[in-house]
Formats: structure tokens, C-alpha cells, sequence
């Protein structure tokens, strides 16, 4: 027993509610923060959301597995569980947590196939055998004295037959990145654990491999669809929750010191994409229809990366523990955790169990490898204003502002299945796929442009849905364009005097098939202390249709919009408030049409619709529109009651 378990309880409870950490009257540097605390406290939390969903012994073949109502499956991945309930009966010596961890191995063991990996039920898919034998290596090493000869030696073989399948089929041509970089740990420690340095020597080869996919500024690509055998592609959120730490700890098991460093590098720009709220911007990578706000649905969490290299900079354990307040928020009342900020207002069933065991496992290693009980808190990039960070190998464009923060992006990354791969519908197009305002939380958030389901355990039916983002668009008898479907937008970024940046992108509205329609666009951005303007030039090259602009803003519970005329609307948030305003062009705003389709699963948010249509004249050849969104500040700017 580590400390006292009742304490790690109340933690959660009062919390400190981690607000308390980051209080903006108390400078940054003075802060004090607690890690180990805090994540055990989580970890605690959502280790009893599983023991309570783990069937008795009673339950004959299904003993020690976890149910998940929400799919009606045992999923294999939910033994990964062990580690989480081994971990928590370390913290408060509680054996009800230790005999969890032996009947949720001892359930994974008998799913185990002949050739010594484990289907990721309810899929044939194989490769999360590597996440689940890490999690029975890493329990093994603290339950083991309590095991008997017997139950070490069953331990011992199944571990052994799943290292031995990793070795024999873990490669980039075998599996996206994620998994090879997860796998690069787990061969390293059961070469330690299992006495083969043939496992070890096989990590090393795959770490090479992988890190050899790093682009100059640290993304790791090989997320998307195969070309030629090989996969392409960056998704941040699966960067940050599963490949960085895999390499992180293959390279302190091993001490290879070229990994380390290419890990160090990477996380450098990584941690820009914690924003102030603690939400981790995953809302462009290629695999964003999972984004969740606070990661991704399906990944394991950041805070193990950022525990992993604590003691390299203060700044992560600040990022490890702002993003955790952030997950907090997306705990429900069963205990589970949902799929986005909105969760509860969109679902009245409770989420699939993988978000929750998958953070849990992650909070798991965060609170095993953290080295401190206390550390200094240190401000993450997002926390300073003024500022504008390009990155050359993403197109994409990051600001901060004293009001806002926005990701805008250009990504050009293109799947070689085109319309009928899944990872060809995240946002692009020079859009806004995340806007955060001080003092309120998001703004505007991404979501698919065609909401479908790939992997349909994964993603919840959602008939009808329309994309959160905001985008141009228009639909004629030849199909539906938007700027969300041009991957080949060209991005420039400046920036003016005054702490004011310009992002400009531009490119033709294209259909699913990344085919023009005959309209072609300019973004221009405008960032400023307290206002964000959006200036949109069309040009028509060989049809006029009527174009609409859509801007959803993400409708929290009491928030209200208010239209003044057809040129400004006003916008509340409690002591928040904001206007929008059409500054220049021949259009009008449209409020709330088709408002019951704004929302979306991942990340589970809702949104109101403004909307402006623009007609084009009889001889135009372009036409632009302005419009704004200003912080009201004053008493006197501020709506009348």
C-alpha cells in the first residue's frame, strides 16, 4: 500500500478540483502541483467504473471479463484493465483490486488464439495483442509474489506465445504506427521480463523503422490508407497517446538514446497542441473522426508521455495534469467516460467501456513512471497571447490571441482509397477546426464532413448528422462542394504590428472525389487581441450557384444567440459575450436552420447554426463577404437586458 487510499478518494472529490492549480490569480511559477495524487485519484475512480462492470465468479466462461452494455460485447482490449486494478491495489491496499487483475487476466487468457494473439472483439484484428500483453508484462512484475507456481507458469506461457506472434508479424506493413511504436515497449520488456534478448533485439529494429516516419517537425506518419505497402500519415492524437510513449519507454527500457532523442524532439511541437483548457487538439489529424476534445476515443492518453519526460521540462507535468481536468469533465454519472464535453446532453445510454479503460490503463503507467510527488508548475505555450506558430510539414497554422486560440488547417494529406477510405472526411480547406475563447471553452470544433462508420462498434449511429465545421459550401445538380474537400489549398501566414496575424488559404470548392465544381475561394483570417475576422472572396469560373458560409458555434447549455437584424447577432455565455457581425458583402444571416442536425458523436458536442447565403450577380466574377466575431468587453458594448 502506497499511501492512504481514502485521501486519493477525496482528491477526486475536492478535487483541489485541479482548477485550483492552474488559478489565473496565482502566477504559474508559484504553483504547486501533485501528480501522483491526482492521477491516482482519476485512476481509482475509473478502475471501480470497470470492477463494477467485471462479471463475478459466478459468471462460469465470462468470469473476470468486463461487460460493455453499449456494444452487448466482452471486448478482449478491456483486460487491459489488469493494469489499471493492479496498480490501484498497489496505491491503497485494497485486495478486492488484486483479485480483479487476476480474474481479468485469467479471462484474457482463456480468449487467447492458438497462434498466441487475441481478436479485438468483436473484429478479427490482431494487432492490440501488443497493448494488451504490455499491460500483463507490466502487472506481472508487481502481482507475481502473490501468484502460485501454477498461476506464474500460465502467466509466464501466455506472455511468452504473445511476444512470440508480436515478433513474428509487428511491422509497418503489418499495422498503422500506433501499433508498431506500442509494440517497440512491449518486445523490450518482455525481452527483460521473459529472459530473450531475441524480443529486444527485434524492438530495436522496429524502433528504427518507426522513427524513421518522423517528418522535420516531429509528426510521426503511417496512420492513413497503404500506397505501394506503405502508410502515410499524422493523427496528433494518436501521436501523443500511444506512439510517443511507446518509443519513450521502449528507449528508457533500452537506453537508446537515438529513439529518446527523436521522441524529445517530437514532443517539443506536440505540446502546443494542449490548449489552455487542457483539451488536446486532435480536431485535424487524419484520424479525427475519433477526436473527443480530450483525445481520442480509442488512444490511451497523454499523461504517460508527459510523466515519461517530466523531469526534462515543468512544462509537461502542467500539460499532463491540465489535460486530466480536462478529461474530468467528460466523466458521466455512470462513471464512464463519454465521448466529448456534451455527452450527457446527446446520449441518454451510457458510452462503450473503451474510453474508460484505455485512459485508465494510461493513468496507470503516468502514476507508476511519475518520479515526484510535487512539482512547480511551469505555463505551456498556449497559456502566453500573441503569438502565431506555422508548421511547414502540416500546413497548418496555429494563434493565440489574448481572446482566442484557433488551429486552422491545410493539411495536404490524401488517402490512396480516396472517397472510400476513412480517413478523406476530417476537416481541410484552410477551416477552423478548433477555436477556444478565454473565459468560455470551445467555440467551434471539427467534426466529419460525411459522418460515417469504419469501424461501427467504434462510432455510434448518428443518422444525418451535418459537420460541425465551419466551411463554404454549396450543392448543385452535379453534387455537394465545400472547402472542406480541398486538400490542395494553398496557406500563407504573416504576421501585422499590434499582435495581429493574417492566415490566408485558398483553393477550388471540391466534392468528395476532390473534384472542382467551378468555384474557387480565398480565406483570409484577421487575429486580434479580442477579434477574429474572416474575409471570403469566390470566384466563379464556369458556375454561379447560390454559396452558403456556415458557421456553427457550439451551443453550450444556457448559452443564447440573439439576432439583432440580418447583419449582427449576439451571443451569451454567461458574464461571456461576444457579436458577430457582417461587416461587408451582399448577404444576410440565416440563424438555425436544420439546428436538430448539428451535433456529433466525437467529439460529443452540439452546435447552433449561423448561416450566410450569397447569391452571385448576373456578371460577377467575384464576389467577398466580411464578418467578424468581437468580444464584447465593455459595459457599454455589452447587450442590454
Amino acid at each position: 500500500m502506497i499511501a492512504n487510499a481514502g485521501f486519493y478518494r477525496m482528491h477526486l472529490v475536492i478535487s483541489l478540483t485541479l482548477a485550483s492549480l492552474f488559478c489565473l490569480s496565482v502566477p504559474i511559477h508559484a504553483q504547486k502541483l501533485s501528480p501522483k495524487k491526482e492521477y491516482a485519484a482519476t485512476l481509482l475512480a475509473l478502475a471501480d467504473a470497470l470492477l463494477a462492470r467485471q462479471a463475478p465468479d459466478s459468471a462460469g466462461a465470462n468470469a473476470g471479463g468486463i461487460w460493455c452494455a453499449h456494444c452487448q460485447v466482452w471486448h478482449t482490449r478491456a483486460a487491459e484493465a489488469v493494469y489499471p486494478f493492479t496498480m490501484a491495489a498497489l496505491i491503497t491496499g485494497n485486495k478486492r483490486y488484486t483479485k480483479a487483475a487476476q480474474q481479468a487476466a485469467a479471462w484474457l487468457f482463456r480468449q487467447q488464439q492458438p497462434n498466441g494473439s487475441w481478436k479485438e472483439t468483436p473484429e478479427e484484428w490482431t494487432g492490440t495483442t501488443t497493448d494488451q500483453l504490455l499491460m500483463l508484462l507490466l502487472s506481472y512484475e508487481k502481482l507475481q509474489p502473490q501468484l502460485s507456481h501454477t498461476k506464474q507458469q500460465q502467466w509466464l506461457s501466455a506472455m511468452d506465445s504473445a511476444a512470440a506472434y508480436l515478433y513474428r508479424v509487428m511491422s509497418p506493413e503489418f499495422a498503422s504506427i500506433n501499433y508498431v511504436a506500442t509494440t517497440t515497449a512491449t518486445l523490450a520488456k518482455a525481452g527483460v521480463l521473459l529472459h530473450k534478448p531475441v524480443y529486444t533485439q527485434k524492438a530495436m529494429q522496429l524502433a528504427r523503422r518507426t522513427i524513421a516516419k518522423m517528418d522535420e517537425d516531429g509528426f510521426l506518419n503511417g496512420e492513413g490508407g497503404r500506397s505501394h505497402g506503405s502508410k502515410m500519415g499524422v493523427d496528433l492524437g494518436y501521436d501523443m497517446e500511444m506512439s510517443l510513449w511507446g518509443l519513450g519507454l521502449y528507449a528508457r527500457l533500452t537506453a537508446d538514446t537515438l529513439v529518446d532523442a527523436c521522441v524529445k524532439k517530437g514532443l517539443k511541437n506536440h505540446l502546443y497542441f494542449i490548449y489552455p483548457d487542457g483539451s488536446l487538439d486532435g480536431s485535424w489529424g487524419i484520424r479525427s473522426n475519433k477526436w473527443t476534445g480530450y483525445g481520442s476515443a480509442t488512444s490511451d492518453g497523454c499523461q504517460v508521455l508527459f510523466s515519461l519526460y517530466a523531469d526534462e521540462d515543468p512544462r509537461y507535468a502542467t500539460a499532463g495534469l491540465r489535460n486530466l481536468q480536462f478529461l474530468r469533465k467528460n466523466i458521466t454519472a455512470s462513471g464512464l467516460i463519454g465521448y466529448g464535453p456534451q455527452h450527457a446532453a446527446i446520449f441518454n445510454t451510457p458510452p462503450c467501456i473503451y474510453p474508460t479503460f484505455a485512459k485508465a490503463k494510461n493513468l496507470a503507467m503516468a502514476f507508476a513512471l511519475e518520479t515526484k510527488e510535487t512539482r512547480t508548475a511551469a505555463p505551456l505555450p498556449a497559456d502566453s497571447s500573441g503569438w502565431m506558430k506555422i508548421f511547414p510539414t502540416l500546413d497548418l497554422v496555429e494563434v493565440r490571441t489574448q481572446e482566442f486560440m484557433a488551429t486552422i488547417t491545410a493539411y495536404r494529406y490524401k488517402d490512396p482509397a480516396g472517397a472510400k477510405g476513412k480517413y478523406m472526411f476530417r476537416p481541410d480547406g484552410g477551416a477552423i477546426s478548433h477555436l477556444w475563447a478565454a473565459g468560455h471553452g470551445f467555440m467551434s470544433a471539427s467534426s466529419p464532413t460525411i459522418y460515417t462508420r469504419p469501424e461501427p462498434m467504434s462510432f455510434p449511429e448518428a443518422p444525418g448528422v451535418l459537420p460541425l465545421t465551419p466551411r463554404i459550401e454549396y450543392t448543385d445538380s452535379t453534387g455537394y462542394f465545400t472547402n472542406l474537400f480541398e486538400f490542395d489549398g494553398r496557406l500563407s501566414a504573416t504576421e501585422k504590428d499590434n499582435r495581429q496575424y493574417v492566415v490566408t488559404v485558398s483553393g477550388e470548392l471540391k466534392d468528395k472525389n476532390q473534384l472542382g465544381g467551378g468555384v474557387g475561394y480565398r480565406l483570409d483570417y484577421l487575429f486580434a487581441d479580442s477579434m477574429l475576422q474572416k474575409e471570403i472572396t469566390l470566384t466563379y469560373h464556369d458556375t454561379r450557384p447560390v454559396v452558403h458560409i456556415i458557421e456553427p458555434l457550439i451551443h453550450d447549455t444556457g448559452m443564447t444567440f440573439q439576432q439583432k437584424d440580418d447583419r449582427t447577432i449576439f451571443i451569451r455565455a454567461g458574464e461571456k459575450q461576444w457579436v458577430l457581425k457582417l461587416l461587408s458583402g451582399h448577404a444576410r444571416w440565416i440563424a438555425g436552420r436544420e439546428a436538430a442536425r448539428y451535433w456529433t458523436p466525437y467529439p460529443a458536442l452540439k452546435a447552433w447554426p449561423l448561416e450566410l447565403e450569397i447569391t452571385p450577380g448576373p456578371q460577377a466574377i467575384n464576389t467577398s463577404v466580411t464578418y467578424s466575431l468581437q468580444v464584447l468587453n465593455t459595459q457599454a458594448d455589452k447587450i442590454n437586458d
